[in-house]
């Protein structure tokens, strides 16, 4: 039997269905949180809806990647896998999933996660980009202010069809990598990496970005349906210490958007003190310079979560997903600038390359089957060849980069030993390539030489698997070397659906 909790008391809820006992933990409400939702929650919602909505299990979704592949092929191509996927009505990529093989096979283990044809996204989390680049909005450079793991970062890239440039900042160093193998995975070009607090942006790079996106770290009272215990350190006193800390960066966000420019500012939490009450500090601060862009025709029933200022205000009733925040602004005018950032940027290591050199490595490259467009330029570093998003190199210098676009390729005697990541998001239809069979993919994602039963046409080939790159294979004999890297490298079973 099923018992909601008491308020303040964390218990567990057994459901029974025919086959299987289902035990999982429910989530812990601190009574001086649910005060603080009944008092913020709007009229016409109903409370003991909200209550039951933070304990029921979350839906799983995830998010086509356009990069890769367009949603109708991705539908066609998982179709026999019996997977029932309901669109997301504010992501046209979005999708909620029920899956008969879980059990199986991870999502994330599945041949199309693995290949970067989509990323497992919760659905309220994807509200953000959406509004973003909703209303026709086209940004050229854009930042993603606390970026990983990635989600949002990839959703940007996919919507600027990797053109234009995207910083994506991290403070955790320890995220950064996971930030990274994110980006590569889904093939992505056009996005620097930065390792810094976000506060020092307005300073640092003043009126530089098209569109940010700062998606601020918060008490996160919105995921408990994920993480049952996410409030156990919750209080009133630390939200109101983690809003001091987001109004810091919102104002330094919106310092670093140029006039003319979009600022989206979210939370995956509820409280109106990290949400509404920081939207209305930068509006008291700015009053001449910024307006709000109603959010009301964001998406269909977008009215249900609307509040009087024009923001969504997600509680996790109204669309059965997690508790979000989103506003959009736009910044009217200048406003006065910060004082200058207290630290040095050092001597940038890279030089550009050009001339024949350039065209030598644009050669050997197409060689391969690896081609980029106009936007991309060759820098180097000693051995190392990278390929910087264009509309990021004015920002050289002012700024310290932990990563920018593309490593390419490191120089040796006999030519150019191309990179994972350049491989997966260059190669196209044109590339020589060997198509592996279910059994050889496996293989390849375990880190393992492959014997392909086509032979190879030439030294250096894409390995491919259902049409989509997983690497680059060098011809030794009759088998094909593998190169993917050891941290990507998966044990266990792999891919949907029956061998």
């Amino acid at each position: 039997m099923f018992r909601w909790p008491i308020a303040g008391t964390p218990i567990y809820g057994t459901l029974r269905s025919r086959f299987f006992f289902l035990v999982y933990p429910v989530a812990y409400l601190p009574d001086a949180f649910l005060a603080a939702m009944r008092a913020a929650m709007p009229a016409h919602l109903v409370f003991d809806d909200f209550i039951a909505a933070c304990q029921r299990p979350l839906r799983r979704s995830i998010r086509v990647n356009t990069l890769k592949i367009s949603v109708a092929d991705f539908l066609e191509r998982v179709a026999p896998y019996g997977w029932q996927l309901t669109p997301v009505p504010w992501c046209e990529e979005g999708f909620w999933i029920e899956r008969n093989d879980e059990e199986d096979v991870p999502l994330g283990s599945t041949a199309e996660h693995l290949s970067g044809l989509f990323y497992i996204q919760e659905a309220s989390s994807m509200l953000p980009v959406t509004a973003l680049f909703a209303d026709g909005n086209r940004p050229q450079r854009v930042m993603d202010v606390a970026a990983a793991p990635g989600s949002k970062t990839t959703q940007i890239a996919a919507r600027m069809g990797n053109q234009g440039a995207i910083l994506a900042n991290e403070y955790s160093a320890s995220r950064v990598k996971v930030l990274h193998a994110n980006i590569s995975r889904c093939g992505i070009s056009n996005a620097a990496l930065t390792h810094f607090d976000g506060r020092v942006f307005g300073a640092a790079l003043p009126e530089t970005f098209d569109a940010i996106l700062l998606d601020a770290p918060c008490s996160g009272e919105g995921v408990v349906r994920k993480d049952p215990d996410a409030l156990k350190n919750w209080s009133p006193e630390s939200n109101q210490a983690i809003a001091a800390t987001q109004r810091e960066l919102i104002d330094s966000a919106f310092h670093a958007l140029r006039p003319g420019g979009t600022l989206v500012y979210s939370t995956c939490t509820l409280n109106r003190e990290e949400n509404e009450e920081v939207l209305a500090w930068l509006m008291a601060r700015f009053p001449q310079a910024l307006e709000i862009l109603p959010l009301n025709a964001l998406f269909p029933d977008a009215a249900k979560a609307l509040t009087p200022e024009g923001f969504l205000h997600v509680f996790p009733q109204i669309y059965d997903c997690e508790g979000f925040f989103v506003a959009r602004l736009r910044k009217t005018a200048s406003v006065d600038p910060l004082p200058a950032p207290g630290y040095k940027v050092g001597k940038f290591p890279f030089t550009p390359m050009k001339g024949r050199d350039a065209d030598a490595v644009t050669r050997a490259a197409s060689a391969v089957g690896l081609r980029w467009h106009d936007a991309l330029r060759l820098w180097q570093r000693d051995k190392e060849i990278w390929l910087f998003p264009a509309d990021i190199e004015p920002l050289i210098g002012q700024v310290r980069f932990s990563r920018i676009g593309l490593r390419l390729a490191e120089t040796f005697n006999k030519g150019y030993r191309w990179q994972h990541e350049a491989v997966i998001a260059l190669a196209d239809e044109r590339s020589p390539t060997v198509e592996l069979t279910r059994q050889e993919a496996e293989e390849w994602y375990r880190g393992r030489d492959v014997w392909p039963q086509t032979p190879p046409p030439a030294d250096d080939v894409v390995v491919t698997f259902q049409g989509h790159p997983l690497g680059l294979a060098k011809k030794v004999g009759s088998r094909l070397k593998n190169s993917y890297p050891r941290e990507l490298v998966r044990d266990g079973k792999l891919f949907a659906g029956k061998a």
